[in-house]
């Protein structure tokens, strides 16, 4: 183990939970995501899964105690239950709490069982509607039923479901409600998530997307008991409690409720790019240090300490004046979701 002390930054939050895209290639192409013709990155410019493992893991030393897989799609990066198993030896040495990841369903059919069996415990599913032809519109490239498959396929293997919908004004508004008690009726969580301005979408406008999720609030309480809590799952959902389904639901805010000063997360890209801040285009290289040292951490840790020395207190994400500001240029893909 490295004798240092825990990742702090310059506002005494402790950084402990990492996500890390593995890939920032999908087999969908989510209109708040992706442009239908991405142009992806060589795979030369991608970590090999060997690096990804020797950087999380100075990450587990540094104190990180959470590890969320995001891509892209991750299951979709050949080879990379290889990367899993590799980080299941963390959870078996206590130094990682938790190894999780975001999908959006479509191989985890395939890979469920043997999530479980590297110590998975949870996965989250991103699932914007119920209705078939506008999942297809939605994901533009989604196969409605090998999304549900997989969910059933996760349950089946024991992983806790939790269920990712972006709030899409005058497109799953309608289905609110549809949502909840589908859920609720199969004991998945539940997270609503406002829609952020990150990339260039190729005309799709985000204003035009924004739903308030203090709207879609208002809106279940018409029908729904809801209760807030102190539950968290260690990101930025503030969650309550649905009396008449027993289930749970967070709201995601960057909008209408900045989460930034309880902020405890990094995020590390495919190509070994640290964002301090989802909404924030500041970077670190932690690539050029992995590859020029390859035996000898000093110069990764180094970079990491100066990273996080680096994060600011906050986004700049903003709707409020009609028109979009605080917009970052990168995918969210390219950034992990």
């Amino acid at each position: 183990m490295l004798d240092t002390p825990r990742l702090i930054d310059p506002f005494a939050r402790t950084i402990d939970y990492l996500r890390v895209s593995v890939t920032d290639r999908c087999d969908f192409r989510c209109v708040y995501c992706m442009s239908e013709h991405m142009e992806f990155l060589p795979k030369k410019e991608l970590l090999t899964l060997e690096e990804l493992d020797r950087l999380c893991s100075v990450f587990v030393e540094l104190g990180v105690r959470k590890l969320r897989i995001t891509g892209g799609e991750p299951l979709v990066r050949r080879n990379i239950m290889t990367f899993f198993r590799a980080m299941s030896r963390h959870l078996r040495s206590g130094a990682l709490e938790e190894l999780t990841l975001t999908t959006n369903g479509s191989q985890i059919a395939r890979f469920a069982r043997e999530l479980a069996d590297c110590g998975v415990r949870r996965v989250n599913v991103s699932l914007d509607t119920l209705d078939p032809a506008k999942f297809r519109d939605i994901t533009r490239w989604g196969r409605f039923e090998q999304v549900m498959d997989g969910i059933t396929a996760a349950a089946e293997a024991g992983l806790r479901v939790k269920i990712n919908t972006v709030a899409l004004r005058g497109v799953n508004d309608t289905e609110l409600h549809d949502m909840v008690a589908w859920c609720g009726d199969r004991g998945h969580d539940l997270t609503f998530i406002e829609v952020m301005p990150m990339g260039d979408l190729g005309g799709e406008d985000r204003l035009d997307q924004y739903w308030s999720l203090k709207d879609l609030r208002a809106d279940l309480e018409r029908r729904w008991t809801l209760t807030d809590t102190a539950e968290r799952t260690g990101g930025p959902a503030r969650y309550v409690r649905v009396a008449e389904t027993g289930g749970r639901i967070g709201f995601i805010t960057p909008l209408t409720h900045n989460f930034c000063e309880s902020c405890n997360r990094v995020r590390l890209t495919c190509t070994g790019q640290l964002y301090m801040c989802l909404g924030q285009e500041d970077e670190a290289d932690l690539r050029a240090p992995l590859r020029t040292h390859p035996n000898d951490d000093t110069a990764l840790v180094t970079a990491i300490r100066r990273a996080i020395d680096r994060k600011p207190k906050g986004h700049d994400f903003d709707y409020s004046r009609q028109t979009v500001t605080g917009q970052v240029s990168r995918h969210m893909s390219h950034t992990g979701g």
